[in-house]
This record gives C-alpha cells, sequence and structure tokens, in this order.
C-alpha cells in the first residue's frame, strides 16, 4: 500500500510539473502576442508630402523650406532635416538639389499622426544660390528671379520661365499641356493669330515598333482638335471639335475668328472616332 501510494505521489508531481510547464509555455505565447500588438511604434524615415516655400537669407546662402509633415497629439516628427545633395550625387549645371528627410511613426496609425503641418527645415548653401534653380526633391523648383526676397517663387509644370503666349513652337507645348494632351503627343496642324488658336494633334496607339516596320499596327493613331484662347497665364482649352469648318465652334464661341475655323476640314473617323452610348438594359 505504501508503494502504491508512493507512486501515486510521484506520479501526480511529475503531472503537475507538465501541467505547470505547458501553463508557463501558454502564458508566455500570450504575453509574446500582446507585446507584439501593443509594441512599440516604429519610427520610419520619410519625406514631406508637399514643398510648400521657400526663402533665401541675408546670406543668400542659408535656405529656409516650408515642408508638410505628419502630426497629431504626440510627436509625430524626428531629425528634420534639409541637405544639399550636390556634393554626393553631382551638380547639374544651373540648379541645387535638396533632400528634406525626417523620421516618423506615421505609418501605423497607432501613433495617432493622421494629420498634417507646417514645419521649416533650413540648409546652408557652400556658396550664394545666385541665379541658380532650387530644385527641392527632385520634383518642386523654386527660382529668386522674379521674386520678393527673401521669398523664392515656385516654378509651374513649364518651368520657372513658361514660354510668352503667341505663335510659337513652345507655346504651342503648353497648349497641349493645358488641354490634358497624352504623353508624346505630336503636332498635326497649327492655326494661330496671337489672340485664338487650333490645334490638330495625334498620338501613336498599339504595338511598339522599329520605324522601318511596314505593319498597319504600328501605324495606328488616334487624334483630337482643341480650340484655345489666350489668357494672362497662357493658352486656355475652350472648346473640343472633330467636326469641320467654324459651325459647332462658333456656336460655343460665338467670337472665334471665322479665318481660323473656315477652312477646317473634319477629322478622320480613325483618328477621332465616335462611340454610340450603351443600349438601355432591358427590364425583364
Amino acid at each position: 500500500m505504501r508503494q502504491y501510494r508512493a507512486l501515486t505521489v510521484l506520479l501526480c508531481a511529475v503531472a503537475a510539473l507538465l501541467l505547470s510547464g505547458c501553463g508557463t509555455q501558454a502564458a508566455g505565447r500570450g504575453r509574446e502576442a500582446s507585446a507584439t500588438a501593443t509594441g512599440p511604434v516604429p519610427w520610419t524615415p520619410g519625406e514631406p508630402s508637399r514643398v510648400s516655400a521657400a526663402r533665401i537669407g541675408a546670406d543668400h546662402r542659408t535656405l529656409s523650406i516650408d515642408v508638410d509633415v505628419p502630426s497629431g497629439e504626440h510627436p509625430c516628427v524626428r531629425n528634420l532635416e534639409a541637405v544639399d545633395t550636390d556634393a554626393e550625387y553631382g551638380a547639374v549645371p544651373g540648379t541645387v538639389h535638396v533632400q528634406v528627410t525626417f523620421s516618423s511613426p506615421s505609418g501605423d496609425r497607432r501613433s495617432g499622426c493622421v494629420r498634417e503641418t507646417t514645419a521649416t527645415a533650413r540648409v546652408r548653401l557652400p556658396e550664394p544660390l545666385g541665379g541658380r534653380e532650387l530644385v527641392v526633391d527632385n520634383h518642386t523648383v523654386f527660382t529668386a528671379d522674379g521674386a520678393k526676397p527673401p521669398a523664392l517663387r515656385m516654378c509651374g509644370e513649364l518651368g520657372c520661365h513658361p514660354p510668352a503666349t503667341g505663335c510659337t513652337p513652345a507655346s504651342y507645348d503648353q497648349a497641349l499641356t493645358a488641354a490634358g494632351a497624352p504623353m508624346h503627343t505630336y503636332r498635326d496642324a497649327e492655326h494661330c493669330d496671337g489672340r485664338w488658336l487650333v490645334l490638330d494633334f495625334s498620338w501613336r496607339t498599339g504595338p511598339a515598333c522599329g520605324s522601318d516596320d511596314g505593319d498597319p499596327a504600328c501605324s495606328s493613331r488616334l487624334g483630337d482638335r482643341w480650340f484655345f484662347r489666350a489668357e494672362p497665364a497662357g493658352w486656355k482649352p475652350v472648346f473640343e471639335s472633330a467636326a469641320g469648318g467654324c459651325g459647332a465652334v462658333r456656336r460655343q464661341v460665338p467670337e472665334f475668328p471665322v479665318a481660323l475655323c473656315a477652312e477646317l476640314a473634319p477629322l478622320s473617323a480613325t483618328l477621332h472616332p465616335s462611340h454610340a452610348p450603351a443600349p438601355a438594359a432591358t427590364k425583364r
């Protein structure tokens, strides 16, 4: 009987140890899962979502750059800095390149950094900016030309010195941009008097082909025709039509000059196909 009781006690002790070990392991897994779900929010490198302004100091070398950065109830930005990258990557004549970076936990919404605010990063150039353009984060360009110091002037899609509105190739390119023409568009015809403009343009479609490829698919094109009026900011689109003559445009823009539209031929249906509206669904 004593041996039986001793064996029973021993088995119970072993069982207790095993259960204790399993319980400890399970609890450990639970703690690890909880720590992962509620652990520290990581801070990661980032760049501003927008560059809004730039100023030049009295020394003509110190730049102050306003950018949009994450914000929230708790601190959302560390190590905000602007760096002149020309020394590292090589300078481009006529420009100065600056990169703005910071660290933020905003990639994790637990951080609460779900809003934005304006912050200022500063950098001192090795030499005066002078007449060079400032390029921030490879996208936003500023110039001192035409700006009221200490501010620098932000340049637009057409550069810091857009072409004057007129009957010139550079001005026609501005008109294509204003009309939202596809990339790699060809100007097919221009009719211009300095105040009004008609542009016929087309763009290639289909497969990529060599210049000597005889496949008709390689010469497939689509096209469009837009009418423009000169504005202080450049050519402004006022009407679009594939029709010939003046009827369509003058119904919409009566002041459009007949001299620029009277001889217009209709655009080919292959360039400007029309699509019938989808048939109405039949009720059952």
